[in-house]
């Protein structure tokens, strides 16, 4: 048993590719969106 089969992520594949990259698209996604959001509320008046 690996590492990333532990914790929350407790489930078999949890540490297949496919696993990792859907979770890393979902990490990057939230945070773009949140320096998105951010920007455009700072900058909404200009």
């Amino acid at each position: 048993m690996t590492d990333l089969n532990r914790g929350i992520m407790k489930f078999k594949g949890a540490d297949s590719p496919s696993a990792i990259a859907v979770s890393a698209i979902l990490i990057l996604g939230a945070i773009a969106a949140l320096i998105w959001f951010a920007y455009h509320s700072a900058y909404s008046g200009v």
